[in-house]
């Protein structure tokens, strides 16, 4: 017995320092492009984008796809003007980095090629990069449509959900043909797990996609979002979309004072509703409820984070906007055009955060304009609702992994080392207890 615990050890250890001491390879599921040679090193070399040129002042970056071709017959939209002093103060108006005097160096290992760092409650903007650069936002505009919806539908309405939400492209929570669903559960699909057909059902209740889309761009408009233009309710790519991190800071921040956005996305995961059989599928059977967690990963692992919204699509990259709160003070911070290098878009807004939460509270570049006519109302904070909670746990919910994998997904690898790590510390303790058992034995 003690020969087959010792060559157990063995092979655990040997499972160990393959996890730990290999090298580490990004989830081609992240980045495509990346590839894996067992005779290369597989660390990309980095350097933060450069952007003191202007390269994307009037429009983003040419688009890899045909996602932004207008339909046969549809004009090609024309670049937003661009306002003639920048919107928020003059030193918003660099291309490059923007940090206060006197200020500390900023974090390494920044990967955005756009990003603003903002005071949720005084509206302070901290410091930027290329904060007025047009980029596209992924599922991050997907904040406009919830303030849309929250402001407009009755979150206890019951809808069904039709063929089309289902086959709708890109990420999709899970709605059926004929599942019930009331309108509050279709915002927690949208918001926790940027469900593409929540989307799509919430924009059906406000006149369609193109109406959706009317209201999302006049309320930018009304909120001071003079670089924003929506073309999907749900931030799939299409002809003329843009944003700005200046704008999607602007749209965080007037979601965070209506109480159920900042209820919605701290929520870490939520029993959702089944669908009947599809009458389109031979002997198809009734589909459980299931669980849905929220896909942002800096709410699971940043000490004070308020939740926020991921986004990714090819041409627009990863995007992330996000809160956190310390000591009394919300800090913001909205990411553009990142990647999953060096670091993780999350662990690159932890790193702002930390330099955010480090400044003096008068550090500041700008502001975040208000919206006219709009009353300033701000949310409890999350301290004051729950003093003393630790960092939240991300769900583990056997029926999570029947999801539809995410286009937006930030989940990296951590997760499932600390269950192997822990099956692994089972498995010791087992063997060690039958390796005694088994000496006790022999002495009698």
């Amino acid at each position: 017995m003690r020969a087959r615990f010792t060559s157990s050890v063995a092979v655990v250890a040997a499972v160990l320092i393959g996890i730990s001491g290999g090298t580490a390879v990004a989830d081609p599921a992240d980045d495509p492009s990346t590839s894996t040679s067992t005779t290369t090193p597989t660390t990309t070399p980095f350097t933060t984008p450069n952007t003191d040129n202007c390269p994307n002042s009037s429009s983003p970056p040419k688009a890899i796809d045909l996602s932004e071709v207008p339909a046969p017959g549809d004009p090609t939209p024309q670049p937003l003007p661009i306002p003639d002093e920048p919107v928020g103060g003059d030193e918003l108006g660099d291309c490059g980095s923007v940090t206060p005097d006197s200020a500390p160096a900023l974090p390494k290992e920044i990967s955005a090629t756009a990003w603003v760092l903002s005071d949720l409650d005084s509206g302070a903007v901290l410091a930027a990069k290329d904060p007025h650069g047009r980029y596209r936002p992924a599922s991050t505009i997907k904040i406009l449509l919830a303030i849309v919806a929250l402001r407009e539908l009755d979150l206890g309405r019951v809808v069904t959900g039709t063929i089309a939400d289902s086959e709708v492209d890109g990420t999709r929570v899970g709605i059926g043909p004929g599942g019930r669903y009331t309108n509050l559960q279709l915002m927690q699909a949208l918001v926790m797990a940027s469900g593409n057909d929540a989307a799509h059902a919430i924009s059906a209740q406000l006149g369609g996609d193109e109406a959706a889309v009317r209201k999302m761009n006049d309320l930018a408009k009304s909120l001071g979002g003079m670089d924003t233009r929506a073309a999907t309710p749900s931030g799939l790519d299409g002809p003329g979309m843009s944003s700005s991190a200046y704008d999607l800071a602007l749209f965080f921040r007037e979601a965070m004072r209506i109480p159920k956005f900042a209820e919605l996305i701290r929520t870490e995961q939520v029993q959702f509703p089944g669908f009947p059989p599809d009458p389109r599928i031979p002997d198809d059977k009734d589909h459980p409820a299931f669980t849905i967690g929220n896909d942002n990963q800096l709410l699971y692992n940043y000490d004070g984070a308020l939740g926020g919204k991921t986004g990714y699509t090819d041409d627009a990259r990863q995007t992330f906007v996000a809160g956190a709160e310390r000591n009394g003070r919300r800090l913001g911070i909205t990411l553009l055009k990142a990647d999953v290098l060096p670091i993780r878009p999350w662990e690159q807004a932890a790193r702002l955060l930390d330099y955010g939460f480090s400044l003096d509270r008068d550090a500041s570049v700008g502001t975040l304009v208000e919206p006219e006519g709009t009353p300033v109302t701000t949310t409890t904070s999350r301290r004051q609702q729950s003093s003393g909670v630790t960092l939240a746990a991300p769900p583990v919910d056997a029926t999570a992994s029947r999801l539809p994998k995410s286009t937006d997904d930030d989940f990296g690898w951590a997760g499932p080392l600390v269950f192997v790590l822990l099956g692994v510390l089972v498995v010791l303790a087992l063997l060690y207890w039958a390796d005694s058992l088994n000496r006790r034995r022999n002495r009698h």
